[in-house]
């Protein structure tokens, strides 16, 4: 009840005048108004915290975030304090508690990612700490390993990111989340194994959805949460364009982490030497069985299925033969239980390899030592002169045709050691410098032709000589390359030489190991030229023979080549130049021409039948001109610099791999 009506009732329903209490009333308020005496009125903070808010929290009072503070103006103290964390968390409840489950809860407050609390910007701003952009030098801030960072920015997301600017390319938190980040190793992590695949199906939807139903490794994780991953093979943070040179060369290292037993065959392979070596359009893993739908070869869906492999090999080498299919690019020659026959043939190879240099070895060791002995004490001193009258020895056609024998047989050598020495610094040094396994190739089929081209002009000279002009004394007899029992004699005798039980053999025109050197190149030109031209046309001759027959014919080209090379720059070299009686280089083969003294040493029964016959007169020549033994000397130690340096980074390859 009123006043007024409370009066009122007194008086009988009529309000008197009082005109002294209004008065009264008036004059108190002025007095409380005059003294300060009125109830509290709400400040502004920012009379007196003149602090600039973002315009993302603009709207918001300050006490929506500074909670504690419950009057205004409020004393400095004493005030409830609120840690940062605290202070979002008002308003953001499920992130703070997924902070503070994640590996960064007591490290890291709200204000350390998003920056100050007054100046807060929206995160899908660019200038935004956490923006796309922003995160990779918010982040180094405290995982600052410089490697890390490089292959970020090296890798197609940070290249994307940086470079192109497109602010969709995976960030930090794209990867690892935001607020609940674990450790790799917590399973609750978006990049640990358990969940990488579906992380990077956030983008790569395509490719994780025929992952996971097409491929060996996507179904092994679906089960199992075991097997390979995206990072498996693309690697965390350095993940780059897997079509680029330098990825896709590494990609059979990465395999063979895993399947180490077919890693090791592979790089057997021509295909697995050449990538080693650099060759970017030799095939790896992916070519034959797909990156993400590699399955089991005996699933019908596999590319490397037999019903398959006539699409998959024709990617390369176009309509196939039946014959092609059955190639096993992942052959092992030294397991019986792999191909029987291509073992055989291994056998074959590696009998041939320790007989020839263990005969010759210990041959040229036993001969060496004796050629020292002689020299010092003074007996070979003829094969020192060069005065008097000289003889011709060979005609200028044996002579170019020993030039393109060396030329090529040098190209062969030099462009085709690296791919057996393929995992060799020195391999990969020097099929660099001659522009590469594409460029080496094509020299190695050059010198393959010139190769072809002298055998076949050297065995039509031998037939225009024997059949049509009937010089049958090249087929038996002194002039004869063919072996006859005197040189098994002159072997047997040469043996008693070097042993210090009997005197030097009287040896002929051709000597035994000079007839060994010869048949020799007509051996490796046959079964290194055949093995080569079935290489190099494979589809056309597996409608002939079945696969494993390209697998012979590698292993026989690389085993058959290592021994031409190995007994050319060790054996041939010495018996023609290094032994001490010739050393350090016998110009003969290049000038045609040898010193009478010495011929009469070292082929007497020669001499000796020249003389007798009366036409010793006919084969004195002039001694080689200066030009011609300067010419000499420069091709001569040039090659045989390049054939020592190959045999000794040979020999470096068994020792130190």
């Amino acid at each position: 009840m009123t006043f007024s009506s409370y009066h009122r009732r007194k008086q009988g329903g009529r309000i008197p005048w009082c005109p002294l209490g209004s008065v009264l009333c008036l004059a108190v308020l002025s007095t409380v108004s005059a003294l300060g005496l009125t109830a509290p009125q709400a400040m502004s903070c920012d009379v007196c915290h003149e602090v600039p808010v973002s315009s993302l929290h603009r709207d918001f009072g300050c006490t929506s975030c500074h909670s504690n503070v419950t009057d205004t103006p409020h004393q400095e103290s004493p005030l409830e304090e609120l840690s940062g964390s605290e202070l979002c968390s008002q308003c953001h409840d499920s992130a703070a508690r997924r902070l503070e489950e994640s590996v960064h809860d007591s490290v890291l407050d709200c204000e350390t990612c998003h920056g100050e609390a007054h100046s807060l910007l929206p995160v899908t701003d660019l200038a935004s700490p956490v923006s796309p952009l922003k995160q990779i030098a918010l982040c180094s801030q405290c995982h600052d390993s410089q490697e890390l960072i490089d292959d970020y920015l090296g890798s197609v997301h940070g290249r994307a990111l940086v470079i192109s600017g497109l602010i969709d390319a995976p960030s930090c938190s794209d990867c690892h989340g935001s607020h609940d980040i674990f450790a790799p190793s917590d399973t609750r992590a978006t990049a640990s194994h358990d969940r990488l695949p579906q992380t990077c199906g956030t983008c790569h939807a395509y490719i994780l959805d025929g992952w996971v139903r097409e491929s060996a490794h996507g179904q092994a994780w679906q089960q199992t949460r075991e097997g390979p991953v995206c990072s498996t093979c693309h690697s965390s943070h350095q993940v780059l364009e897997p079509r680029s040179a330098d990825e896709r060369l590494k990609f059979p290292e990465t395999c063979g982490e895993c399947h180490e037993e077919s890693y090791v065959t592979y790089r057997d392979s021509f295909h697995g030497q050449a990538t080693d070596l650099g060759f970017q359009t030799a095939a790896i893993c992916s070519d034959c069985h797909t990156p993400h739908a590699n399955l089991p070869a005996d699933s019908l869906q596999s590319t490397v299925h037999p019903t398959n492999l006539r699409d998959t090999c024709g990617e390369c080498h176009g309509e196939v033969s039946a014959g092609f299919l059955t190639f096993d690019p992942h052959n092992d020659p030294t397991d019986p239980g792999d191909n029987r026959e291509v073992y055989y043939v291994w056998v074959l190879m590696t009998a041939l390899l320790v007989s020839v240099f263990g005969f010759f070895g210990l041959h040229d060791a036993l001969w060496f030592q004796r050629s020292l002995v002689d020299y010092f004490m003074g007996g070979l001193t003829t094969a020192r002169k060069t005065n008097g009258p000289y003889i011709k020895r060979f005609s200028p056609l044996d002579v170019w045709i020993h030039v393109a024998i060396v030329v090529s047989f040098l190209i062969l050598a030099a462009t085709g050691l690296p791919l057996k020495f393929h995992y060799t610094e020195w391999a990969k040094t020097l099929t660099d410098s001659l522009g590469g396994v594409g460029f080496t190739r094509l020299l190695h089929r050059f010198a393959a032709v010139v190769t072809f081209g002298y055998a076949l002009f050297h065995l039509g000279y031998l037939v225009q000589r024997i059949v049509i002009r009937k010089d049958f004394g090249l087929l038996w007899g002194w002039r004869s390359m063919v072996p006859r029992p005197k040189d098994f004699v002159d072997l047997w005798h040469n043996l008693r030489y070097f042993l210090y039980f009997g005197p030097r053999p009287r040896l002929d025109r051709w000597t035994y190991w000079e007839k060994f050197d010869y048949f020799a190149v007509f051996w490796g030109i046959i079964i290194i030229g055949l093995s080569g031209l079935v290489l190099w046309f494979p589809s056309f001759f597996t409608r002939f023979f079945p696969g494993w027959f390209l697998n012979a014919a590698f292993l026989i080209h690389s085993d058959e080549a290592l021994l031409a090379v190995g007994f050319i720059f060790m054996f041939h070299f010495f018996h023609a130049h290094l032994r001490p009686e010739n050393f350090p280089l016998d110009p003969v083969i290049f000038t045609g021409r040898i010193p009478l003294e010495r011929f009469k040493e070292e082929r007497p029964l020669e001499y000796q039948r020249l003389v007798q016959t009366g036409s010793l007169e006919t084969r004195l020549v002039a001694p080689p001109t200066r030009e011609q033994i300067r010419m000499a000397g420069i091709f001569g130690f040039a090659a045989m610099a390049v054939g020592i340096g190959l045999m000794l980074a040979i020999l470096w390859s068994f020792v130190a791999y």
